[in-house]
């Protein structure tokens, strides 16, 4: 009887506290309960120097993101959460210079400015600029090894971007 009962308590307290504050999902995402789809628009590359790949890898891995850990559905436009950006920084600079002034490793960087915009929360909107980059020897080519430079960096920007969006970090 005692155990049925405290059973029955944690089951009423879990579902106020999960009704009062939002759709929960595994991965920690606090989305409005109303909010059914999400858009993302395609990030044109406004970088000064232009890899051609690196905006619909971006964006795909973007859409991918909300997609697989979230129950929103995807939609062309106006979605219920809504991302647009743009890639406004993609380049290489030596560091870890070595005593005969040859740098021992280059540094991809990307940086991207989104704007979100929660249709039901407002004051959760942003404009914001995510930065990413990674390491390679200076002795590789970049064309050599900037697909998996590009798939990391993506990763780590499409992570800081849905934290930002609908964790709330």
């Amino acid at each position: 009887m005692i155990t049925a009962l405290r059973s029955l308590i944690v089951i009423f307290l879990v579902g106020i506290l999960a009704s009062g504050c939002g759709v929960y999902s595994f991965t920690g995402a606090s989305i409005p309960p109303e909010a059914k789809t999400i858009s993302v628009q395609f990030f044109p590359n406004r970088a000064q120097l232009i890899e051609p790949v690196l905006s619909p890898v971006f964006t795909d891995a973007l859409r991918d993101q909300f997609v697989n850990q979230t129950n929103l559905e995807m939609i062309d436009r106006n979605g219920d959460l809504a991302i647009e950006g743009e890639i406004i920084e993609y380049k290489t600079s030596p560091i870890a210079i070595q005593g005969d002034q040859t740098a021992a490793l280059n540094r991809l960087t990307i940086g991207v400015n989104v704007r979100f915009i929660n249709r039901f929360e407002p004051d959760k909107d942003f404009e914001q600029k995510f930065v990413q980059f990674l390491d390679y020897p200076s002795e590789s080519d970049l064309n050599a090894v900037k697909g998996d430079l590009i798939t990391g960096i993506t990763e780590m920007l499409t992570t800081d971007i849905f934290n930002k969006a609908v964790i709330n970090w």
